[in-house]
């Protein structure tokens, strides 16, 4: 079997924008022996060789500043009439399941990925959307995670889109982009510029209507093949929150 990391490490980056950027305190290992003096433990009975433990704190590092998970709750705080689950709600059963890959690479940017898009893609590789499957939506952006204008560029999903993989059973779904919509300033300035309301983060918003969970910042999706493969995405189990980072793998026999 093989594994393919499909999540983006975590550590400082200077060109994160400011709402991205994660801080980590490396505590070196001959830190450990203090504390271990501070608790009780004399130093002539520390094991032999014993050097100390190395230690981290993560200082600064919000849910969704890398390879992360939203919830329902993140869209909004009602889902269809019901209260939207956090991500420690999120049902394990469906974070495992067959993958498949909707090659978007040709999209420009900030042109919407639609229905259309999706089925012309699927139609010419023979590949069909089954229900539970979590599907991965590949735009090539992840070439730009990292630098300071991630945020600002690439393609995104639509409100139909989304709307038509939910329809299709998908529960789970992911992008290499930096949102699932749009790109965030695009969205304000076109907001602005046509005075039209319903047009800032619709594709998000479909989850005031449909339970559904989407992955955002993901990589290497290149490495995939479109279909044929398992996709693990286990976040982690952050009681009430909004979302949470996760180490998205895809295993291949």
């Amino acid at each position: 079997m093989k594994i393919i990391d499909l999540s983006k490490p975590i550590q400082f980056n200077k060109q994160d924008p400011w709402f991205m950027r994660v801080k980590i305190k490396h505590k070196p290992h001959h830190k450990a022996k203090w504390l271990l003096r501070f608790l009780g433990l004399p130093f002539r009975l520390f094991p032999k060789k014993f050097v100390g433990w190395a230690d981290d704190t993560i200082t600064k590092m919000g849910v969704h500043s890398t390879t992360h998970i939203d919830a329902p709750w993140h869209y909004a705080p009602m889902t269809n009439g019901k209260k939207s689950k956090t991500i420690d709600k999120i049902p394990l059963d469906l974070c495992f399941a067959d993958g498949l890959v909707i090659d978007m690479k040709h999209k420009a940017d900030f042109d919407a990925i639609t229905v259309n898009d999706m089925q012309q893609f699927l139609e010419q590789n023979n590949l069909e959307i089954k229900p539970n499957m979590i599907v991965l939506i590949k735009t090539g952006r992840d070439k730009y995670n990292g630098t300071k204008n991630f945020h600002k560029i690439g393609t995104g999903m639509s409100a139909a889109a989304t709307h038509w993989l939910i329809d299709k059973g998908v529960k789970i779904m992911g992008i290499d982009a930096w949102g699932w919509d749009l790109p965030l300033p695009f969205l304000i300035e076109q907001a602005k510029k046509t005075n039209n309301p319903e047009l800032f983060w619709e594709a998000h918003l479909v989850g005031r209507e449909k339970e559904y969970w989407h992955m955002e910042q993901l990589v290497n999706l290149d490495a995939l093949p479109y279909s044929g493969f398992k996709v693990a995405v286990f976040p982690l189990k952050i009681v009430g929150a909004s979302a949470a980072p996760a180490r998205v793998v895809a295993l291949l026999d």
